[in-house]
């Protein structure tokens, strides 16, 4: 695949991208979210296509399937916390092994973000070791950009027991960053009826 990186003047560290695709999938019965097919290629796909030119490089944090994310040349990173779970864990998992100073993360049921979100997280970061994307209202913390001076902390998050993404970025000095983009842009396609509305629209 053809990738340039978006405004890559308007940043000085490096900046690695990770798709999120290591969950139960529990609304969708358990099926694999990101190998579901939407307009003739899987989910992942379409993630994939939107992230890659807006950063360094991309990985994939995924727990089945791995031979066909390995087939596309991409590399896969696998939890190191058992039983699925849930973001964190493979936030953690890509923090502990990417030496990127900043990965920005894309959960892989959001087929359509914008082509620029990762460069708009960065250029609103401030101070902040994270960001996420907030748009209509509603956060997305799977959509986030993140920095590895965050992972100690991470680490004593999960140990504690807890798993929640909002919780986590908030209690590390993470900001939301506001979107203005349609609100087809951050969609999540969590069930098979969503799956159908969006394969009928085009």
């Amino acid at each position: 695949m053809k990738r340039e990186v978006l405004k890559v003047n308007d940043r000085r560290e490096k900046i690695s991208g990770v798709i999120l695709a290591g969950g139960r999938s529990s609304r969708m019965g358990g099926e694999d979210k990101a190998q579901l097919m939407l307009h003739g290629q899987p989910l992942w796909q379409h993630v994939w296509q939107r992230l890659a030119p807006q950063v360094d490089d991309v990985s994939i944090s995924a727990n089945r399937h791995l031979d066909r994310y390995q087939q596309a040349q991409l590399r896969v990173i696998t939890d190191t916390l058992p039983d699925f779970p849930g973001p964190l864990a493979g936030m953690l998992s890509a923090l502990q092994q990417i030496e990127s100073p900043w990965i920005a993360f894309s959960a892989c049921d959001t087929p359509f973000i914008p082509a620029d979100y990762v460069s708009r997280l960065w250029q609103n970061k401030k101070q902040a070791p994270a960001v996420w994307v907030r748009s209509c209202q509603r956060d997305h913390p799977a959509l986030a950009l993140v920095s590895r001076s965050i992972l100690p902390a991470l680490v004593r998050y999960l140990e504690s027991g807890e798993r929640r993404v909002m919780h986590f970025l908030q209690s590390a000095g993470g900001e939301a960053v506001a979107f203005n983009d349609d609100e087809r842009a951050f969609v999540n396609i969590n069930t098979p009826d969503e799956l159908r509305h969006y394969e009928e629209k085009r």
